[in-house]
């Protein structure tokens, strides 16, 4: 066997080696030896002995080598021993070789045993000082404890007996405010400390065992109440003289103020606002320390404002008095007599007396204010409903209508109303109680209704009153809007039962007039529109805009209680209630009386054209004015269909005039042909002299070819005569001329069934239905 070349590696198989021989020895003569501490285990050994194998195996040299079979293990076992006794060998030499560093060293280690023996026992020492130190520390900290639990116990000591005599002590400054100082914002401060220490130097054992306490910090001294101490019961005599002169100032305080409420020209609200809601924690402090002085707080300040609002509502009315322009009288009625417009001195009629009763006008925007307050508020219309300022009216020269008077005195009672409901419980503390405002405000109440039953004895202005009953319900909404309902609604229904009663009387009176009204007293006149029609559109169209103002866009009844009388629902059911069925009920009574009226008038003309054209004057003169105020429901559609039937008699009546010859010849010839039957199958009809008369039929023809144009210019200049309105003249006028045209038409005809064979000669002289019709279109262009 050959040893490996010299130029492979050979120290991985030297320390393979040297770890198998460590870590294992073959047996030797029957016996083993274990290499460790206690020996191992023949499966140890086996297990240790594979692992060994296994790095041995690992070598590629010699797994190269034991794959070729050139390895020798006895000569390479006996080649590792040899390095290994050179290698001990060597190990020898450079023990003995360090042998006297080996010494010295130990000597360096023996005297460091000494000094850390030295050491250990100064630490011995200082561990035992430090044994002692540490009782010492505890007990320094137990002395420590106790102290802060002295102080803490003294320092609150010190707090309670602070907050004990802040509480019960009274300042200098506080006395001399309270006694001598003025009623400010300080003296009322002054007053709510004084209140705090005089409840708490009377909280006494029950007090404070109340569940509700809400202050349990008041206990003081071990848990003694303030009353039971010594100090409690000597400041207690103090603060009630203290109490009582508060009280005292107080008094003399708030008297002062309300006797400036009685005054002349005083601004309450500002007295209110500035000198006494500022304290109203007085009013309450007088209720706690004397209640009889917060009663005669009370009682003085119910008279004063009583007084004050009665004296204000009663002077304010008066002066809106001098403005009331009294448009109507008792003799403003729709039929009223002739007599009545004329001036005293003169035959003349008055223009002045003619309709300013009767007619809307700008009246209506009394109720523009409420109308824009409900669809979300305007500037422009919530100026426009602003009080009436009865000064600056008086020095202008201004005049108004009754509503504008009556919207005046309800704003400034329900914003007065308002003001006071809320004061009073603000001041008083009054809730849910009614005594103090009913007190106050229960003359002025009756003040007001007194001053509107009065003018309502004497008046008949129908219009202001239906805008009074408006306005009334929206201050219903208003105050109810407002939360004072439960005050003003009971008044406001008072209000509302004078005006209804009221309203229906004037509306009789008008009825009256209409159906007591006869030529002789409202004069006959001539045949053009009379006064009494004019009178009544104006009334009823005045009357349906202001039950329909401000109304739903829905149709539904509007929130005044009263709904439109629009056509298309008549039949559905009411939702006006009683009072607003009855003024439309004798809406439509009055229409049939007015009817009547007309027809009664006409009776005077003595030809029954004259009464045709009388009618049509007067009923388009109503439905003129509904269209001008754009008023729409069956008033104006009875009035129309009224219009349509007249219309058709004057068309009849004015052709018969001129034409009647003509007129009479056809409707009796179609009377006669419509009478001959002809036999089935004949064709024709009789002979000519069997039906008419050849010559007459002759002269008619000649009669209307030579004047059928004077006709026609005749009949225009009378319609343009007859009829005051151009319009419904123009449209009277082309209906009068159309049914000309179909007369001579059917004239026409007549001929033509006569003398279906040969015409007779005087046809020839017929004029063509074009050229007259050409001259009605004449007519029309020229309108």
């Amino acid at each position: 066997n050959k040893r490996p070349p010299p130029s492979q590696p050979t120290q991985p198989l030297f320390i393979m080696v040297i770890s198998t021989t460590n870590g294992y020895t073959p047996k030797n003569g029957g016996s083993s030896t274990t290499n460790g501490v206690g020996g191992m285990s023949e499966q140890d050994e086996s297990e240790r002995l594979s692992a060994d194998l296994a790095l041995f195996l690992s070598d590629p040299n010699l797994q190269s080598a034991l794959a070729d079979g050139s390895l020798d293990l006895s000569s390479y076992s006996s080649t590792i021993n040899s390095e290994l006794a050179t290698l001990e060998r060597e190990c020898v030499a450079l023990h003995r070789q360090a042998a006297p560093d080996i010494r010295v060293l130990r000597e360096e280690m023996d005297v460091c045993d000494s000094i850390l023996a030295g050491l250990h026992e100064m630490l011995l020492g200082f561990q035992a000082d430090l044994s002692g130190l540490s009782g010492d520390i505890r007990q320094l900290q137990d002395q420590s404890r106790s102290l802060a639990v002295q102080v803490d116990n003294r320092r609150d000591a010190e707090e309670g007996i602070r907050l004990f005599l802040e509480r019960i002590v009274v300042p200098p400054n506080l006395a001399h405010v309270i006694c001598r100082g003025e009623v400010d914002a300080l003296f009322l401060e002054c007053v709510k400390d004084l209140e705090e220490k005089y409840a708490y130097v009377r909280l006494s054992e029950q007090n404070l065992n109340d569940p509700d306490c809400s202050d349990p910090g008041l206990v003081t001294s071990a848990g003694i109440p303030p009353a039971s101490t010594v100090a409690g019961r000597e400041m207690v005599e103090h603060l009630s003289k203290l109490r009582l002169q508060a009280v005292d100032r107080t008094r003399a305080y708030f008297l002062k103020v309300m006797k400036q409420l009685r005054r002349p020209k005083t601004h309450v609200r500002m007295i209110q606002s500035h000198a006494l809601l500022k304290y109203e924690y007085l009013v309450d402090f007088l209720l706690v320390a004397s209640p009889t002085i917060h009663s005669e707080i009370r009682n003085v300040y119910v008279e004063s404002m009583s007084k004050t609002l009665y004296t204000l509502f009663r002077t304010y009315h008066k002066q809106l008095l001098l403005l009331d322009m009294r448009l109507a009288t008792r003799v403003d009625l729709i039929a009223v007599e002739y007599a009545a417009l004329r001036d005293t001195f003169s035959t003349k009629v008055n223009m002045r007396k003619r309709g300013d009763a009767f007619v809307l006008g700008d009246r209506a925007k009394v109720l523009d204010g409420a109308i824009a307050a409900e669809a979300g508020g305007d500037v422009a219309a919530s100026i426009a409903s602003t009080p009436i300022n009865a000064h600056l009216a008086l020095m202008n020269g201004d005049k108004y209508a009754y509503e504008m008077i009556f919207r005046s005195i309800m704003s400034h009672l329900i914003d007065t109303a308002t003001n006071e409901y809320i004061f009073s419980r603000q001041f008083f503390k009054e809730y849910g109680q009614d005594d103090c405002w009913h007190s106050i405000f229960g003359k002025t109440l009756s003040l007001v209704l007194e001053q509107l039953e009065n003018y309502l004895f004497n008046c008949h202005d129908a219009i202001a009153i239906l805008l009074m009953i408006k306005l009334t319900h929206f201050y219903k909404r208003m105050v109810k809007a407002r939360r004072i309902d439960k005050v003003m609604e009971p008044f406001l229904d008072r209000v509302t039962n004078l005006l209804w009663p009221r309203l229906k009387m004037v509306m009789d009176a008008h009825l009256r007039s209409i159906r007591g009204a006869n030529p002789k007293k409202v004069g006959a006149g001539d045949i053009h529109a009379h006064l009494v029609s004019r009178r009544y559109a104006e009334f009823t169209c005045s009357i349906l805009l202001i039950l329909n103002r401000g109304r739903k866009a829905t149709g539904e009844s509007n929130v005044n209680g009263l709904t439109n009388n629009t056509p298309g629902k008549s039949d559905k059911p009411s939702h006006r209630g009683s009072a607003g069925d009855m003024l439309v009920n004798d809406l439509d009574v009055m229409v049939e009386e007015m009817v009547l009226l007309l027809k009664r008038l006409s009776d005077v003309h003595s030809t029954n054209k004259k009464r045709v054209i009388f009618m049509i004057n007067n009923l388009d003169s109503i439905i003129t004015i509904f269209k001008e105020r754009r008023v729409s429901g069956k008033e104006l559609n009875r009035f129309s269909e009224l219009l349509v039937q007249q219309k058709e008699l004057f068309v009849e009546e004015e052709l018969l005039q001129t034409f009647s010859k003509m007129i009479a010849f056809i409707q009796q010839t179609e009377a006669h042909m419509s009478g001959i039957s002809a036999p089935r199958g004949a064709r024709g009809v009789a002979a000519p002299a069997d039906v008419v008369n050849p010559e007459v039929v002759e002269s008619l023809v000649h009669e209307f070819a030579s004047n059928w144009k004077s006709g026609i210019e005749q009949i225009n200049r009378n319609v343009l005569s007859y009829f005051s309105n151009f319009r419904n003249g123009m449209e009277i006028l082309k209906q009068v001329l159309t049914q000309l045209l179909l007369y001579y038409t059917r004239f026409q005809d007549v001929i033509r069934k006569v003398w279906r064979g040969k015409p007779p000669s005087f046809c020839k002289d017929l004029v063509s239905t074009s050229v007259i019709l050409a001259e009605i279109k004449k007519h029309a262009l020229s309108i």
